[in-house]
């Protein structure tokens, strides 16, 4: 909110406002400021003020004016493979000024404001805190072995203690490993890289679910991957679509992630994990199974490591959603004749992981505090999916799919690309469902995190703009873009809670 009180100017503050969002790329390179008239009615301006603004943006070098069409962001140099080129030649299209995978990342370091983002995939900070933990940090510190530990680089593969009780929590979820064959990375990413850049080369083709996390999109794009979308189902991927692309491509890897995949919450089924188990053996395919929510997710749901047994899979998973995300730690379980590939890589890109928060996650593990920390989180995220759910459909919206876990994939009824950009002017980032499409396919769906949307105000300012945005449209009533088939589809069609 702009202040006629603040010691800026008015004109100051919606510069430095639109330098903030420019800088961190949540307006990408190539994207269209709004028009002066559209900006003075967004932020209660005269449009002498906007102008001026504009102005100043442009004696920054950070925009530029192109006659009778507006201000776009410069285009800034960047590396070859740069994920945000794509968005940013869309935007030049389309006027559009998309958050991308990379603004949501940043949006985790320097919030946009002090408001719940419903953007983010993490659980708020009061969420996680626990005396468990500095405890755990102080006896490993207080130890003698501080010393020794800490003046050598440590096991290449991780400490052996964590390795050890990962292996043993490994086998409550019926996936049976032994201890030399998990490596510790840092953080569950860094894991996924290391299994790209083992098994991958630029130019390879990778099969990826569709809607999917945003940024696997991103890094696998950055690395030079081609993306082959596989749509996501409620019970798994399109197989037939992933037979297709075996015939024709013969990808080398398959990323899924079969508990509460996001953003859809979808669990895969016994039946759909035979079956796709069966495709990766008859094309010799890996899949790596990025188990990220295990720790809310419940231990009997399917996975496709146990069912495989770490032959074609690679299991994946890390602490940073349910314990410490500044802690980084991660790590992967694979089959014996990758554990050496997988380790070169790593030792390339970090050469050890740091052991002190490895040994002290081990003491959190065995003696039972991360298990009776992840119940807590899970009460209170069943509380906060409840509350959060009432308020989505109070507010016009249906569920895509069945709200579980952290995450609800919402359909909104207008475009959720523009309706981010508003909803920022007001202090909310929001994840729109164009994010989850290898292409960014237009999309009326968005992301929401449970726990982050229990604040009516937020829902409050997501209706009044969702009726702002759908005012203009006059006769009958017309039907919405669909996600996924760029068909038109009407508002009460099919979704949960419909």
């Amino acid at each position: 909110m702009l202040m006629k009180t603040s010691a800026q100017s008015l004109t100051e503050q919606l510069a430095v406002r639109f330098a903030d969002r420019i800088r961190s790329r949540l307006l990408a390179p190539g994207a269209r400021l709004p028009s002066v008239r559209q900006c003075a009615e967004q932020h209660g301006v005269s449009t002498a003020t906007v102008v001026a603004a504009y102005d100043q943006l442009l004696a920054q070098g950070l925009v530029q004016a192109r006659k009778n069409r507006g201000f776009f962001v410069r285009e800034m140099p960047t590396p070859r493979g740069d994920v945000a080129a794509p968005e940013a030649k869309a935007a030049a299209r389309t006027g559009a000024s998309p958050i991308n995978a990379t603004a949501l990342i940043r949006g985790m370091f320097h919030k946009v404001s002090n408001k719940p983002h419903p953007g983010m995939g993490v659980f708020p900070p009061d969420w996680l805190e626990s005396t468990f933990m500095p405890a755990a940090v102080r006896k490993v510190t207080s130890t003698r072995a501080l010393q020794d530990f800490s003046l050598q680089y440590g096991e290449p593969l991780g400490d052996g203690g964590l390795r050890r009780v990962l292996a043993q929590k490994l086998g409550t979820l019926s996936i049976h490993t032994e201890p030399d064959h998990i490596i510790t990375t840092v953080g569950a990413t860094h894991a996924l890289d290391i299994v790209s850049r083992t098994l991958l080369r630029a130019g390879d083709p990778v099969m990826v679910e569709e809607p999917g996390w945003a940024v696997e999109f991103a890094r696998l794009a950055a690395l030079g991957m081609r993306i082959l979308p596989v749509p996501r189902r409620a019970d798994g991927p399109d197989l037939e679509v992933m037979a297709k692309y075996c015939e024709v491509h013969k990808p080398k890897l398959y990323v899924s992630v079969s508990v509460f995949h996001n953003p859809t919450g979808y669990c895969l089924s016994p039946g759909s994990a035979h079956r796709l188990l069966q495709l990766a053996n008859q094309h010799n395919f890996h899949i790596v199974e990025d188990d990220t929510y295990s720790h809310i997710a419940p231990e009997h749901a399917t996975r496709l490591s146990a069912l495989d047994g770490l032959q074609r899979t690679i299991y994946v998973s890390g602490f940073a959603k349910i314990l410490a995300p500044n802690w980084r730690i991660g790590y992967l379980a694979a089959p014996p004749a990758l554990v050496e590939p997988l380790l070169d890589t790593k030792l390339l890109s970090t050469l050890t992981t740091p052991a002190l928060l490895e040994k002290a996650l081990a003491l959190c593990i065995e003696q039972g505090q991360l298990r009776r920390h992840a119940e807590r989180i899970r009460t209170r995220l069943d509380a906060a999916r409840a509350r959060s759910v009432k308020l989505a459909l109070a507010a016009g919206c249906t569920f895509a799919a069945e709200p579980v876990g952290l995450f609800g994939w919402v359909d909104t009824g207008v475009d959720t690309d523009a309706l981010a950009q508003r909803m920022l002017d007001e202090g909310y980032l929001i994840a729109p469902g164009a994010l989850f499409h290898a292409a960014r396919t237009p999309s009326t769906l968005m992301r929401i995190n449970f726990a982050t949307t229990q604040d009516a105000a937020f829902w409050r300012v997501f209706t009044r703009l969702t009726r702002d945005a759908n005012e203009p449209a006059a006769g009958p009533p017309q039907g919405r873009l669909s996600p996924l088939g760029g068909q038109r589809t009407t508002r009460s069609g099919g979704a949960w809670g419909s």
